[in-house]
């Protein structure tokens, strides 16, 4: 529905022609808007009606807890990998678990997993590499974001978090404790719009900036543009095809078809595999609206350490398959 509107839009009401860069990179431009901006408002709402009704104190408690010995980084993984959001679209949902007081550590677990594993990537690697190649793939994935979420939460990155996103979450952990009575969703509803609009108002530039570079590098940069550089003879082809690939914006099921052209012109797998990841899972445009919720600092240490991953899992995949 989106896609016919946007098609409409531009081909039929601005009068631009198909197949140029300059309307492929509004084309891009205009779905992508609708499409994030519709989940922004979407998410945004849903976590602000969670907040209000949830007992955040005892999820926090629980997600928190010591005896789950790691656990509660596996469900956020989990979680993510069930979501079916972009790297930009799961950012909201990323928000809405700091402001409900969910640790640092874990939320990245579901930041991480969101964008790479979800039902429809899944489904296409299974028709175009098979069983073991998916399952590989699902399974390093999720075990990425829970490591990752596990490692970052040892060292006090919190600090690094914007100070709006923390007076949030106090704000609703004070509200949570002060409740006496149940208010119906009516009566609740005006709070939810306030803080759903607040975030929406922070964030929203940023996005459109980050819509607008993805646009641009969809209309402008050909896609086997650095194919030449991910052949099986460069020893450094891994982390090569990971820093290529982090301004290529586009989620699992536009990334995966680029996949199999590039193993189908002989790139090693693994590669191949590292490169797709960092393009779901790493983006100018995510890092564009992390910006607004993290300090540079925590935004550095985010991409080098889930990019560092992914090169490790390059070489790792090449060994295997």
């Amino acid at each position: 529905m989106i896609k016919s509107f946007t098609d409409w839009l531009v081909y039929g009401l601005a009068g631009l022609s198909a197949g140029t860069h300059f309307s492929d990179a509004v084309h891009f431009f205009v779905y992508d808007t609708i499409k994030i901006g519709l989940l922004l408002v979407l998410i945004t709402f849903i976590m602000g009606a969670v907040n209000s009704y949830f007992p955040v104190e005892k999820v926090r408690k629980f997600l928190s807890s010591r005896q789950l010995y790691g656990g509660q980084y596996l469900l956020a993984s989990v979680f993510g990998a069930a979501t079916p959001f972009c790297s930009c679209s799961s950012i909201p949902l990323f928000i809405g678990f700091l402001q409900g007081g969910i640790p640092l550590g874990v939320t990245f677990s579901y930041l991480i997993t969101s964008p790479l594993v979800n039902e429809v990537a899944l489904a296409l690697f299974i028709g175009l590499f098979g069983w073991k190649v998916t399952l590989i793939y699902a399974g390093s994935g999720i075990l990425l974001g829970t490591m990752l979420g596990l490692v970052l939460s040892q060292f006090g990155l919190e600090r690094y978090v914007e100070s709006w996103v923390w007076d949030v979450a106090r704000q609703q952990t004070g509200r949570s404790v002060l409740l006496v009575k149940n208010p119906r969703f009516i009566e609740r509803l005006p709070g939810i719009l306030r803080e759903a609009g607040a975030i929406i108002r922070r964030i929203g530039l940023y996005v459109l900036l980050g819509v607008a570079i993805g646009g641009a590098i969809h209309g402008y940069v050909p896609t086997g543009y650095f194919q030449q550089y991910l052949t099986a003879s460069n020893p450094l082809a891994v982390p090569v095809s990971v820093i290529v690939a982090i301004p290529m914006y586009a989620n699992a099921s536009a990334a995966i078809p680029i996949m199999e052209a590039l193993v189908t012109k002989g790139i090693p797998m693994g590669t191949a595999l590292a490169f797709m990841m960092a393009v779901v899972g790493l983006s100018l445009p995510e890092a564009m609206i992390l910006k607004k919720v993290m300090r540079l600092q925590l935004l550095g240490i985010f991409f080098g350490a889930v990019g560092g991953s992914i090169i490790l899992l390059g070489y790792f995949f090449n060994v295997i398959l």
